[in-house]
């Protein structure tokens, strides 16, 4: 018997019905480094190969991706998820525009039409919105876990802390660069 190699691949509107409109940011922390550093965005797709398929295509065909994955398994029945890495920067919304856009060659959901679910928030997706509700910044996104974990620690009646406080001898050299 002779095996014959299958390459499967990506064309206009092969993902139709396989993507969900949603794509999740921060759901998942990075494998690839710090979560303060590196943005998760995350999409449920109800096919094995369209997962590995969108992994790949969306590894080759972007620079501002870092990694991209797929989940081991099925997270449901008919559900996988794939992860795409990028760094936590100002340029995040308009990168996550570009995905989007692009995917409406793959699948029926204009770049407009999809939803964001980001730390228990759902909103319609937009660069503005993105900017209004996901730390762009390493600095921002350590400032705002700092206030959730102080809440937590108000709320058990213990001292809040500053748990990004620079170390002394960076607050020394900062003081003395400013001499």
């Amino acid at each position: 018997m002779t095996k014959r190699l299958l390459n499967e691949g990506l064309e206009y509107k092969s993902l139709e019905s396989m993507v969900k409109p949603t794509l999740h940011i921060d759901e998942f922390s990075s494998k690839m480094g710090d979560d303060d550093d590196i943005a998760v965005a995350s999409f449920y797709v109800t096919d094995d190969q369209a997962a590995r398929d969108l992994v790949s295509w969306f590894e080759k065909g972007y620079d501002f991706i870092l990694d991209a994955d797929k989940s081991p398994g099925e997270i449901d029945t008919n559900k996988y998820l794939v992860y795409v890495e990028m760094k936590r920067r100002t340029s995040l919304p308009e990168n996550l525009a570009t995905l989007l856009d692009d995917l409406s060659t793959l699948t029926e959901h204009e770049g407009s039409g999809w939803m964001v679910s980001y730390d228990g928030k759902d909103f319609e997706f937009s660069e503005e919105a993105v900017k209004k509700h996901v730390p762009l910044s390493p600095k921002t996104y350590r400032s705002m876990k700092d206030g959730e974990l102080n809440k937590m620690r108000a709320i058990a009646g213990l001292k809040e802390k500053r748990i990004n406080e620079p170390a002394q001898d960076v607050k020394d050299f900062v003081n003395l660069s400013k001499s």
